[in-house]
Formats: structure tokens, sequence, C-alpha cells
């Protein structure tokens, strides 16, 4: 089998739509049978994935956990678009502190970035997958 270097684009939240749940789901079914995860790069409303604040029922999936641990366990980055983070109340302890605010609710894994993160991402994979 040929190993294949993906890099995976979330532009969808976390619940409401499927498409956050099947990005994690694909990412977890690549990695199980050899191919190589890149990095994600959560874009538009799917940078509300990293938020650790997410309080889902309990018969709900956690998939900031879920996210967080994948992406601990086969080691590959969990980039969030600065600015669509900022404009949707996502910030980290550095942004929190630059912009005087009382609380963050980002945190690593999960990393604020830019566009040109998402440009690098691809630049190293094989292949491009995107998630609405």
């Amino acid at each position: 089998m040929h190993k294949i270097k993906i890099a995976i684009l979330v532009s969808g939240p976390p619940y409401g739509k499927q498409g956050a749940s099947s990005a994690y789901q694909f990412c977890l079914a690549a990695l199980q049978t050899g191919h190589e995860i890149v990095g994600v790069f959560f874009y538009q409303n799917g940078v509300l994935n990293s938020s650790y604040l997410l309080s889902p029922a309990s018969d709900e999936v956690n998939l900031f956990k879920l996210w967080q641990t994948l992406a601990l366990q086969y080691k590959f980055p969990l980039e969030v678009c600065v600015s669509a983070a900022l404009r949707r109340g996502i910030v980290d302890s550095i942004e929190a502190r630059l912009l005087a605010l009382p609380h963050f609710n980002l945190e690593k894994p999960f990393v604020l970035s830019g566009l040109g993160q998402l440009a690098e991402l691809s630049a190293k994979a094989d292949r491009l997958v995107q998630f609405l």
C-alpha cells in the first residue's frame, strides 16, 4: 500500500452539522490504515472545534477531546485560523492577554495560525480534503 500524506481543512462547526465529526472519523480511519495526517486546519465556523469550553450533552461525543487525543497520539498539528477564531471568541492565553480579556479557551495542541499555514500544510500533503 502506498502511504498518502493528507492535509485536512475543517470549515464546519463541532455540532449541528456532520462535517467536523466526519473529518475526525476520516482522520482516524486514514491513520489506522497507515496513511499520514500532516495537519488539520480549522477555518470559518470550524474554529469552534478548538474551544475547550465546549460542553456537549452526556450522550454526545466531545469533539474537542477527540481531536486533542488524536493529534497528540499521532503527533500532527491542529492549526486554527486566527482571524476566524477572534471573530468567534476563540482566543489563546497570549491573545487574551493582548486583548485584555479575562479568560482564554484555546490550548495545545490547538494553535492559532494564519492562512499561510494552510498553504504550507497543503504543500506538504499529497491530498487536501475539506469538510464543511
